[in-house]
């Protein structure tokens, strides 16, 4: 007896899909260049694999019984997807990945980076896209540890990695920030670490999987920590905690009121920030690649990439 593998083939499930639309097995058979008993066996061989029956052969008509229905649906979908599959297959060969992984960290735009996205989309790649949350250390890790084929506003050196490729996108000033209601917002100016250290910090998790790295926290000073970037708006905008941010991030929250700007004793903080792409075994990009890295040859598009963060 054959098995539902060796039945449900693509000419079978064609097959299936014919009979349905021509409504009988002998125009069917005609349809197909096949005499009506070797149809007949075809459909039988099916049924019997799956011990269903898959048409009502009580009228002249061939009607889908409820199994069968569901059969002609899901292979509609079978085929689909072989067609889909197929003209992947056919694109991938002339250089397109199947699919590509962005590395994003905290700090970059993301309105600025789905409007990316949605120009990528309109070429009609054959790749899927994947965006990955990354915070400092993890932001370029993912991209180090092939988890990631390119890393968006990377922090840390990464100069030591062979085959390794990095350009800058842009600096990001960081400004110390608390809510109005917060008890620092009447203290007097520079703050000091004496005063820090009795107030709780608002801390973002780095994401790399091994070490990882705290910035602008204070030995034996409370933490509550968050795993991104926008969670620590929304906690240090409810008066939960204290802590520095990228002043383009919370630029309306101070022109609302809704943050205040403190100044600190310890200096104030202005970050560099790249892209990267390639890594340990990188030949060359493929298509899918090539896109965004010209996209970020745009000093445009790397301006916006850290100061968009907001839509109005």
């Amino acid at each position: 007896m054959h098995n539902a593998h060796d039945v449900l083939t693509p000419e079978s499930l064609t097959m299936l899909q014919v009979i349905a639309q021509e409504g009988s097995f002998a125009s069917a058979a005609r349809h197909l260049g096949l005499v009506p008993s070797a149809l007949t066996y075809r459909v039988r061989q099916i049924e019997d694999a799956l011990d269903v029956l898959l048409f009502d052969r009580s009228a002249r008509q061939a009607r889908p019984t409820e199994a069968g229905m569901e059969l002609l649906r899901e292979g509609a979908r079978l085929l689909q997807d072989i067609d889909a599959v197929a003209h992947r297959v056919r694109r991938v060969a002339t250089g397109w990945e199947p699919q590509l992984t962005l590395s994003v960290d905290g700090v970059i735009s993301r309105p600025t980076l789905l409007e990316l996205v949605e120009a990528f989309y309109a070429t009609a790649p054959p790749t899927r896209l994947k965006l990955r949350d990354g915070i400092m250390q993890g932001t370029l890790e993912a991209l180090t540890s092939g988890r990631a084929d390119l890393a968006l506003g990377v922090s840390v050196g990464g100069s030591n990695v062979a085959g390794l490729h990095q350009e800058p996108l842009g600096d990001v000033r960081f400004v110390f920030v608390v809510a109005p209601h917060h008890p620092l917002a009447s203290a007097a100016e520079p703050i000091t670490d004496a005063t820090l250290l009795q107030h709780r910090a608002v801390a973002v998790a780095d994401s790399a999987q091994r070490g990882g790295a705290t910035m602008g926290l204070l030995g034996g000073q409370d933490v509550f920590t968050v795993d991104t970037m926008q969670a620590k708006v929304q906690v240090q905008l409810r008066g939960l905690g204290c802590g520095f941010l990228p002043e383009p991030m919370v630029r309306p929250y101070l022109a609302a009121g809704h943050l205040v700007a403190k100044q600190v004793a310890r200096p104030e903080r202005s970050l560099r920030v790249h892209y990267a792409w390639g890594g340990p075994g990188f030949t060359a990009p493929g298509r899918a690649l090539q896109w965004w890295l010209t996209q970020l040859k745009s000093p445009t598009t790397r301006h916006a990439l850290l100061e968009n963060h907001h839509h109005f």
